[in-house]
């Protein structure tokens, strides 16, 4: 993504930070990073997130999800001797459908766009209002939608590696080029 098109992007995820009600610094907004994954279909596959803090100890971020999007099946491998990243989700906005590691949930809510079925491991069913938060056990595969409305979410963890994260989609990279 670039050009026009990024810029569009950019301004769609600004509008849902600032519709949360939220307060967000120009500096935060600015540093705002986007992200496709490397597939080129933001508005199926992709986040906006806003990054307040990483040290070594912690992380702390806000994800910014259009109607439907998806933030694809991964999980946070161990680093060396640093345990993989262990995350809490917290709904401020919307609706949002987790999936993770368990029982498969029948008949979910999530749409997964046909071209992407078989991009998807875990199908154990959260859904998550605003105010309501789940807690993920580091190297957990895991997987989620927004709903109709789009939704932001607050995710607090421990030390963020994003470059590190294992996808189940190989063809996924998680670091965008253009930002």
């Amino acid at each position: 993504m670039q050009g026009k098109e990024l810029l569009l992007v950019k301004q769609n995820i600004i509008n849902i930070f600032k519709s949360s009600g939220m307060v967000f610094t120009q500096k935060e907004i600015e540093a705002m990073e986007i992200t496709d994954f490397g597939l080129n279909d933001f508005y199926n596959i992709g986040l906006g997130i806003i990054i307040y803090v990483n040290t070594e100890r912690i992380c702390a971020k806000e994800l910014a999800m259009t109607p439907f999007q998806i933030c694809p099946s991964h999980m946070h491998p161990n680093i060396n001797s640093t345990e993989g990243k262990e995350e809490t989700f917290r709904c401020r906005v919307g609706e949002v459908y987790l999936y993770v590691e368990g029982f498969s949930t029948e008949n979910i809510k999530a749409r997964i766009p046909d071209k992407y079925l078989e991009k998807f491991n875990v199908f154990h069913e959260i859904i998550l209002k605003p105010g309501d938060q789940y807690t993920l056990k580091s190297q957990t595969w895991h997987w989620f939608q927004a709903g109709e409305e789009g939704a932001v979410l607050s995710e607090f963890s421990t030390h963020s590696f994003d470059a590190m994260d294992i996808f189940f989609d190989k063809n996924i990279k998680r670091i965008p080029k253009d930002n």
